[in-house]
């Protein structure tokens, strides 16, 4: 297409975009200037760039107008990185594209209004995009990804432009997410501890004065966090949170919610229907909801092996692997409700052996210190509440609620 431009169609196209970013600062128009910065993921500015591959001479333009040379530290690199990410030099544009943000931070900095935070917005998203590119590019011809990292360390600085007590404070948690999706990919999670602090301990915010888009999202990643942690209760309370605040017509959003929020419920005693599951093509997660209603750590173990990578790829294998030992609480249930219709008086006296065969009987080969052990272990878990003699071979249970109930609401109606 740049090949069909003429120098003054090119020369008229450039001028416009230097005019319009012109005119929308000194308007303060911040809906406007947003797409001007976007630079890869908008195609809106497709014409400029064709206009820039046929135009030689950009900066002479930038350069020649006093209105539009006082902005020629953000315009000059942010031409290049436009012109670069249309040749699919993605690493170059990156590069260029950062020089043009810190530039521009600068100058928002100055501003005693909110009144850019859009563009803010628009220039964090585009710093994580053209990051990402820019690293697969680099992997690609062997050269370490490192723009990435880079892009982290950027955005920290904008968070600290935003994270004062002024009105600006308000596109903080945007900034945030940004972060989240960056440490999240790079696999340097610990470095979200930083920014959660400044969000949830400093009185300077109020959570609920974001927007809700970005409240979801943070809830999300944090939730994210908690299940890592082990904190189920806390992960339960986040996640539960940004599905209750999402569109339930955007499938997409939902279903990457419960992808973690179900692992969450299972290990809290609480399963899905399987009408949710289906709803939302979770169905990876049908085997293990019955390995726990049955009691059945064959089908557990069966369903973790078959579905092993993309267990993984979510995070969520090893949460799912500790379900086993409520899965061994449901099959000691069951073997406490049928001697309980057969001798209700020696019903809370569970001998090992019998354990031992119903594991035997599930395919699963066990010795007598194996089954001491797990029981041991549901013991000391609260999972059972009672003792094991160990000279009898005997697991004693309570005659007053056995087996607790673990504490968790049910996911949500399918």
């Amino acid at each position: 297409m740049a090949a069909y431009l003429s120098l003054a169609e090119s020369q008229r196209r450039i001028a416009g975009y230097l005019h319009r970013f012109v005119d929308a600062i000194a308007r303060q128009d911040g809906p406007t200037l947003r797409p001007l910065l976007a630079v890869s993921s908008s195609a809106s500015l497709l014409p400029l760039a064709d206009a820039l591959a046929n135009f030689p001479d950009s900066s002479r333009l930038v350069t020649q107008s006093d209105q539009i040379a006082q902005f020629a530290e953000i315009l000059l690199p942010l031409l290049r990185s436009i012109q670069s990410h249309r040749l699919r030099c993605f690493a170059e544009a990156y590069s260029s594209y950062e020089k043009a943000a810190n530039a521009f931070l600068q100058e928002f900095r100055n501003w005693e209004t909110p009144w850019a935070m859009e563009a803010v917005h628009a220039i964090a998203l585009e710093i994580r995009l053209l990051a990402e590119k820019g690293d697969r590019e680099l992997a690609s011809v062997g050269k370490s990804p490192e723009k990435l990292q880079a892009a982290g360390s950027f955005l920290m600085k904008v968070f600290g432009a935003l994270a004062g007590k002024g009105p600006k404070r308000v596109g903080a948690l945007y900034i945030t997410c940004q972060l989240f999706k960056i440490y999240f990919k790079l696999g340097t999670v610990h470095l979200c501890r930083s920014v959660i602090r400044s969000i949830e301990t400093a009185r300077i915010f109020d959570f609920e004065e974001f927007p809700l888009k970005d409240k979801v999202t943070y809830m999300y990643y944090t939730g994210r966090l908690e299940v890592f942690n082990e904190s189920f209760l806390a992960a339960d309370q986040k996640l539960t949170y940004a599905l209750a605040r999402s569109d339930p017509l955007n499938m997409s959003n939902m279903r990457m919610i419960l992808k973690y929020l179900i692992p969450v419920k299972l290990s809290l005693g609480i399963l899905p229907k399987m009408s949710l599951l289906k709803k939302y093509n979770l169905l990876e997660y049908k085997d293990v909801v019955d390995a726990l209603k049955t009691g059945d750590v064959r089908l557990l173990r069966q369903a973790l092996q078959d579905h092993e990578e993309q267990f993984l790829r979510s995070g969520v294998y090893l949460v799912l692997e500790k379900l086993e030992l409520i899965v061994f609480q449901r099959l000691v249930k069951k073997i406490y409700i049928i001697q309980k219709q057969k001798d209700p008086d020696k019903a809370h006296q569970i001998k090992l052996d019998l354990i031992i065969k119903a594991f035997k009987w599930l395919g699963i080969d066990m010795d007598v210190d194996e089954g001491e052990c797990i029981v041991t272990m549901l013991i000391y878990k609260n999972l059972i509440k009672g003792y094991f003699a160990h000279k009898s071979k005997v697991c004693v249970l309570s005659k007053n609620d056995p087996f607790p109930k673990l504490s968790g609401k049910p996911v949500m109606a399918s």
